[in-house]
């Protein structure tokens, strides 16, 4: 996999939608500069001309007010406007039936993301991370549970909010497998600037293979560090809150942590995922991610710290 896309990469486009967006950016940017230096020479000529304003006319005056305030407006919107709808005519193609679609919902402050998966039926369920395959179109449907959130993955398409009660809808497409980075766009409170989203993009077979093992249920442990910190995963009822399919009920207070152990981020972005962060995580959550409604777990000892992080590492 590439190196993850920093946000600011939205002039370097990966996919067909972010082409599009970044040529109507340069467009924008490069009329708009032609546009200034034109007012600014105008300015200067103006200027150094020094006519008298009773020399000059009513008429002359109202022609330069009707053609640079008025027709000349018009027929440059006119002209972008016409250009910015055909250029972006593709980006809502009609839906096909085999297009898959991904369920990405907001929360503070982070993802929740849902596959159907196609050999069972049943929902697929991680956290923070959206899973693509190469040069194939997908259809996110994007809504909050709390606030109102954005969706932005700059490298691959442009901003959409996430509405409470609200569904709506992009395209997204990656030419070449890697991974990019996506934020949250909209204010929503402390740790809106820890909300980060991985896209991960597979070649299409990997995909099919990584979507095959997100749907298995997690691997009971069956001896060492990490059977204890399942027994104390039970204890400490962290299942009130997080799921882990096959070794407990299902709830979704927190991210679904089925197969944590393989995401590449912990907590939205914030840390990387290895077994030192995951216990450091649970030992104190606010000292990494202010605010987030996760509680502390300092109370436990070391051991059982360090066991109930191999257990959740070895949740793959």
């Amino acid at each position: 996999m590439n190196d993850s896309v920093p946000v600011d990469a939205m002039l370097q486009p990966a996919g067909p939608v972010a082409q599009a967006i970044a040529e109507i950016a340069w467009v924008l940017i490069v009329g708009g500069s032609l546009v200034f230096a034109l007012v600014m020479a105008a300015l200067v000529w103006a200027l150094r001309r020094r006519r008298p304003a009773a020399d000059a006319g009513p008429r002359h005056a109202l022609g330069w007010i009707v053609g640079a305030g008025v027709v000349c407006p018009i027929v440059l919107l006119s002209a972008l406007l016409a250009y910015s709808v055909w250029r972006t005519r593709d980006m809502t193609p009609p839906r096909d039936p085999q297009e898959p679609v991904i369920s990405v919902t907001g929360h503070l402050w982070w993802w929740e993301v849902r596959y159907r998966d196609p050999v069972r039926g049943t929902d697929v369920v991680l956290a923070n991370e959206i899973h693509l395959p190469a040069g194939r179109s997908v259809l996110i449907s994007v809504t909050s549970h709390d606030v109102i959130h954005s969706f932005w993955v700059p490298a691959l398409a442009g901003k959409v909010d996430m509405v409470p009660g609200r569904v709506h809808q992009l395209r997204l497409q990656a030419d070449q497998a890697g991974v990019y980075r996506g934020q949250c766009a909209e204010f929503c409170g402390e740790q809106h600037a820890r909300m980060a989203l991985q896209v991960v993009v597979h070649e299409p077979e990997a995909f099919g293979r990584w979507l095959a093992a997100q749907a298995q249920p997690a691997v009971t442990p069956r001896e060492g560090l990490a059977l204890r910190g399942a027994q104390l995963f039970a204890e400490q009822r962290c299942s009130a809150c997080h799921s882990v399919r096959g070794l407990g009920p299902d709830a979704s207070i927190g991210p679904d942590l089925t197969h944590v152990g393989s995401r590449l981020h912990l907590a939205a972005g914030t840390l990387p995922m290895n077994e030192a962060s995951l216990r450091a995580w649970l030992a104190d959550p606010q000292r990494s991610k202010p605010g987030a409604r996760m509680p502390s777990y300092d109370r436990l000892d070391d051991a059982s710290l360090t066991a109930l992080a191999a257990f959740l590492w070895q949740l793959r």
